[in-house]
């Protein structure tokens, strides 16, 4: 990356965007669904470590 001189930002100029002449309403839908499952066993042991497997998943719809 460059830097930035005082002569490079003296030679910006500025546009005005023109104005609008209507506004809209504008709506999004999103339709979202998330699920974690996890899954550990630790069956029938004495001082033993489990260790446990977990998915997460997310779907996004939107319209």
């Amino acid at each position: 990356m460059t830097k930035l001189t005082i002569t490079d930002l003296a030679a910006e100029t500025v546009e005005l965007l023109p104005s609008r002449e209507t506004l809209t309403l504008d709506t999004n839908l999103a339709g979202i669904w998330a699920s974690n499952m996890s899954l550990a066993a630790n069956v029938d042991t004495f001082f033993s470590h489990a260790t446990s497997t977990a998915v997460q998943g997310i779907l996004v719809v939107q319209s």
